[in-house]
């Protein structure tokens, strides 16, 4: 199967033997459009560094966060069963991918990077489910049953979003391995997942430990 052209040639410009190649995600029936393993076993040049650290294709990734709520929702689908979702910050889709599988009604897959929008759509084709797309969360009605949130709180500057979901959905679910135990009166810890991120970057064990809040409006 030949990697959607647009993608690889974004993946290309920023590494020049990078390849996408179809992943299946351990503990799912889900496959993704991942940069290959292969490619990521080696040094970076100054100049390759530069680049990911000014244009990371995070759409590239299968996140830890993403693919630990992906599981979670497969196993719990009453989060997302008949509603009407969307998934903040998509990168790969993989979230609203899970939730459409899970009996979502609607997915919207909503992320300011074209790139990813790109990298949702080719994902969504590839698990044989329809997603919606957005590129400005804050042009969205609120109209959503769910807001589904995974790796977006890896810095503590994004705190504010938590405020921000309930604005546009009755509910959220956010999943997050960088910013532990945040304090916020809307968000209770609903359990403390495990994955892990593919290709593997070797992070620190204690990324592979995910946390899923739960937030409702008028709590």
């Amino acid at each position: 199967m030949t990697a959607p052209h647009d993608l690889q040639s974004a993946l290309s410009e920023l590494l020049g033997d990078a390849r996408l190649s179809t992943t299946a995600l351990p503990g799912t029936d889900l496959q993704l459009w991942l940069i290959d393993a292969e490619n990521m076993d080696r040094a970076f040049s100054p100049e390759e560094t530069r680049r990911i650290l000014e244009e990371p294709p995070y759409w590239g990734f299968c996140w830890a966060s993403g693919l630990a709520l992906a599981r979670y929702l497969a196993e719990h689908p009453q989060w997302v069963a008949g509603k009407r979702v969307l998934d903040f910050g998509a990168g790969s889709g993989v979230a609203g991918i899970a939730a459409v599988k899970a009996g979502a009604l609607e997915v919207v897959a909503c992320d300011l990077d074209p790139l990813a929008i790109a990298a949702c759509r080719a994902n969504a084709g590839l698990n044989g489910v329809e997603l919606d797309y957005s590129e400005d969360f804050f042009a969205e009605a609120d109209r959503f049953d769910l807001i589904l949130v995974a790796d977006v709180l890896y810095d503590r500057a994004n705190l504010p979003l938590l405020d921000q979901f309930l604005t546009r959905g009755r509910e959220a679910l956010v999943a997050d391995s960088r910013v532990r135990d945040f304090q916020h009166p809307a968000y209770q810890r609903l359990a403390m997942l495990e994955a892990f991120t593919l290709p593997d970057l070797a992070e620190p064990t204690e990324f592979r430990n995910v946390s899923l809040y739960h937030a409702a409006r008028g709590y």
